[in-house]
């Protein structure tokens, strides 16, 4: 099994986690942002005119079909190869995981009123306190503006997550996206396994990792 790129700190593979999950070892940690099933491989508000700022919105800035439905025995079979899981977006998921108490909330700072206040992730963390990081991720006041997936999620807030499990060494992220999760991972020093099944995105993921250790 080839990797579509590979670092000191970072082995990425494309294609479909389930056929390449299997031919993995265990990890200390599961970090992952797998499809809600709420439509939006393309973005919120792609298409259309902006009131804002006046121009037409780019409809195809971002293209795709992986936001039909939930992965759920893809989350299932990672969950199984990891100590320890997060899981973005485990609200969706919530028919599909045990119960747990300990849960991440990602406090937007949301502006917009149509959108989310934030985003839930489950946990099989030890403890059962609920943490939340508040970041502004969003909108002109986002922090992190060079976004180049429609859920990307903050690089700060991967950091975060993985400082939760403070002697994690290895993570899996069986959808990795634009590769937050590696870049986060490689950054704070430990090692990490990406799958991505859209070769756009494994493109993306890989440059990111080319890219200086940003010292986090």
């Amino acid at each position: 099994m080839k990797p579509y790129y590979q670092d000191d700190s970072v082995t990425l593979y494309h294609g479909d986690c389930l056929e390449v999950m299997p031919e993995l070892g265990r990890f200390d940690l599961l970090l992952t942002d797998p499809p809600y099933g709420i439509n939006q491989d393309r973005g919120v508000g792609s298409g259309g005119f902006s009131k804002i700022t006046k121009q037409k919105r780019l409809a195809n800035k971002y293209e795709g079909s992986w936001d039909k439905s939930i992965c759920a025995k893809e989350v299932l079979a990672a969950t199984t190869l990891a100590e320890r899981s997060i899981v973005w977006g485990g609200n969706y998921y919530s028919g599909v995981l045990p119960q747990m108490p300990k849960w991440l909330v990602w406090n937007k700072c949301q502006t917009m009123p149509s959108f989310s206040d934030a985003e839930l992730a489950w946990t099989s963390l030890s403890g059962v306190a609920v943490k939340m990081f508040t970041f502004n991720g969003n909108g002109f006041m986002a922090k992190e503006m060079n976004r180049q997936h429609p859920t990307q999620k903050p690089l700060a807030l991967m950091s975060w997550c993985i400082g939760l499990a403070p002697d994690a060494k290895t993570i899996l992220d069986p959808f990795a996206g634009s590769g937050t999760t590696g870049r986060a991972a490689k950054d704070l020093g430990r090692k990490c396994v990406m799958i991505e099944k859209d070769e756009r995105y494994c493109e993306i993921a890989a440059n990111r990792m080319k890219q200086e250790v940003l010292g986090i």
